[in-house]
């Protein structure tokens, strides 16, 4: 079992990856940037116009009750693509969010390319 300590020093790690990878990337109206969080038991993603601060799309897994999670991390960048779709936005910056790049942030990823979005 984890230590409470452990677990604190992954979580800092992984902000720290985060607020690095941060420190290069931005989103724009044109090409916004898509977040990806995943918690133990659901997957979040949003697109971002940092200039203008504002959040131009969001969905999360949560209604969704079938599938695995990584088809349903899957089917969430597939319904983040339709409302990118609608948005008038045809690529994006992907932002993993200090997550290592596989399992449900690669399908997430995979999800919008379905959807015709240029990742």
């Amino acid at each position: 079992m984890l230590s409470s300590n452990t677990n604190k020093f992954k979580l800092d790690a992984r902000k720290c990856r985060h607020a690095r990878v941060r420190a290069k990337i931005s989103g724009t109206a044109e090409r916004p940037r898509v977040v990806v969080f995943k918690s133990n038991r659901w997957t979040y993603a949003q697109a971002i116009d940092d200039v203008a601060c504002k959040t131009v799309a969001s969905v999360s897994d949560r209604a969704a009750k079938k599938g695995t999670k990584t088809e349903r991390a899957a089917a969430l960048g597939t319904k983040l693509a339709e409302l990118l779709k609608t948005a008038k936005i045809a690529s994006v910056v992907f932002d993993k969010g200090g997550f290592a790049y596989h399992g449900r942030v690669k399908a997430v990823a995979d999800g919008l390319r379905e959807g015709g979005i240029r990742v």
